[in-house]
């Protein structure tokens, strides 16, 4: 019986299942079109040998002949004459798809997944939707906290993120601080305050009402406990909510003060009537940070615009509405960084 040879055997499913040679078929149009090797060599910058070699590997590639030699110039058989066709049009789409490979990696954006927390989406959602709408012919706005949203950024389902805390396990990602706002005390508008001159006369009030917080497991409410350990201020824990209304809902109801941000209340101002705000003393730890996260190198010149429109939106818009309602607040209350350059 005669032995089997399986290399033989492997090799044509092999070459089934193999994708076209561009760079191949490209230098077998180019003899096509110029009429001799030599002159196909020269359109393509490269050496003659190269290309007799890239058409000899197209030859065994498919097994048939492509070219007949006996004539001079050599000529296209029949079926080189419908390779060069096939050919011609299959290089046509690879040009076309780089192009608008280039294309989408510009300005003109097919789509936008921006993930923005609670407050933020809120307050200044509406003005960067508006201002990014000329940008991107689809814009999709995601809202959540911050854990949720950086996860969703490492895992494709985001293009941008704003979030309230900058650590990210990924190198790739790159952070933008966008602008940052103060801590404020907020109490029943029936609880007689004063304003707070120091930490002390916080923790004397802390006796008076208990604290409603922020649950352990929103950023927000991690860096309000980083601040009340820094200061020194202990309150029972009774009260805890992952969102701020539910959270002022308590307080303008006499039930206990909070600590929070400019933001968050004028995402919740409906209750902002029946609570009186009061700026905290100054100390370490004792602000929230906003920032941009991105991936490196993808999304082009759009984090340095939503980072223009949300300072401008702020200036313009935000801060001075914050300041009619809410007038014990400093200027600083909510403050941006220097305007950054290309």
């Amino acid at each position: 019986m005669p032995a089997v040879s399986h290399s033989s055997s492997a090799t044509p499913a092999r070459r089934a299942r193999s994708l076209p040679d561009l760079r191949a078929l490209e230098a077998f149009v180019a003899v096509c079109d110029c009429g001799s090797m030599a002159l196909a060599a020269q359109r393509l910058a490269v050496s003659q040998s190269a290309v007799s070699q890239q058409v000899k590997a197209l030859e065994e590639e498919y097994g048939l002949q492509l070219f007949d030699r006996d004539v001079r110039p050599a000529r296209p058989t029949r079926a080189g004459r419908a390779l060069q066709e096939l050919a011609a049009e299959l290089l046509g789409q690879a040009h076309a798809l780089g192009e608008r490979m280039r294309a989408s990696a510009r300005q003109d954006y097919a789509q936008i997944r921006l993930g923005c927390v609670d407050s933020f989406a809120a307050t200044l959602g509406p003005a960067l939707i508006r201002a990014l709408s000329g940008a991107a012919r689809q814009i999709q706005l995601w809202s959540g906290l911050t854990p949720t949203l950086s996860a969703q950024l490492q895992g494709r389902e985001l293009d941008l993120a704003i979030c309230t805390d900058s650590r990210i396990d990924d190198s790739r990602v790159s952070q933008r601080l966008l602008f940052s706002e103060s801590w404020v005390a907020v109490f029943p508008r029936q609880h007689p305050v004063r304003a707070l001159a120091s930490v002390r006369e916080l923790a004397e009030l802390v006796g008076e009402l208990p604290l409603i917080r922020y649950s352990q497991r929103s950023v927000i409410g991690q860096q309000v406990e980083r601040w009340l350990r820094h200061v020194g201020v202990q309150a029972e824990r009774r009260f805890e909510f992952d969102a701020t209304d539910p959270l002022l809902s308590l307080v303008s109801a006499g039930l206990g003060w909070a600590v929070s941000t400019p933001l968050c209340l004028w995402q919740s101002r409906q209750y902002l009537d029946s609570v009186t705000v009061l700026p905290l003393p100054p100390a370490r730890l004792g602000q929230r940070d906003f920032f941009l996260l991105a991936r490196e190198g993808e999304t082009g010149s759009l984090d340095r615009e939503i980072a223009r429109v949300t300072r401008d939106v702020i200036r313009r818009d935000i801060l001075p509405a914050i300041r009619r309602a809410m007038p014990a607040l400093p200027a600083d209350a909510i403050s941006c960084p220097d305007e950054e350059h290309p």
